[in-house]
């Protein structure tokens, strides 16, 4: 096995963003993946209950908007229990997102107009008037990100390099997302 498992060393640089700085890095990943997994917790259950979802739109705060029905699990657990996290994942470019935050449910009609897309009627029947239709808003409490910036071939190369000379700026960079 290679030794550089082994060593209490980072792989990638690590890099911790505040305020604006943070901000932007959040949006920038979350547009650039757009599907992360939504988890919510079901007091009845020991696990989180995760789905695929959209995002609708990043706001300039922070706060993530999805769009989902009232008749979900996830819907559900947030009435219950507002506490979420979020993971987006693009393996290609090896970013990675983990957000914790809070959950709130509303019925906006203006926000679901402004959100309102073909793809929403497959999900939503009756149309955007639908009374199931709910805006999930999520403002993130923590964040944690990998961002690497390469494709898997330059990443290997990267990470043979840093092997060889402990500098793994090249790498990518990790850290936490302090908004």
């Amino acid at each position: 096995m290679n030794s550089c498992f082994h060593t209490k060393q980072r792989v990638m640089a690590e890099k911790n963003l505040n305020n604006q700085e943070a901000l932007n890095k959040l949006k920038t990943i979350v547009d650039q993946i757009d599907i992360g997994t939504i988890c919510s917790f079901d007091k009845e259950s020991l696990y989180p209950h995760g789905v695929p979802m959209s995002r609708q739109e990043v706001d300039t705060d922070g706060t993530i908007w999805y769009i989902c029905s009232a008749e979900s699990e996830t819907h559900k657990n947030i009435a219950n229990d507002p506490k979420v996290s979020l993971f987006y994942a693009d393996s290609k470019n090896y970013t990675f997102l983990s957000i914790n935050g809070t959950a709130t449910l509303s019925r906006d009609q203006a926000r679901i107009d402004r959100y309102w897309n073909k793809m929403m009627e497959g999900w939503f029947e009756k149309g955007k008037g639908d009374p199931n239709i709910r805006l999930l808003q999520v403002i993130p409490q923590e964040a944690h990100y990998w961002d690497s910036n390469s494709n898997m071939v330059v990443n290997l190369f990267a990470f043979l390099k840093a092997t060889f000379t402990g500098n793994t700026e090249d790498i990518g960079k990790e850290g936490d997302l302090n908004l």
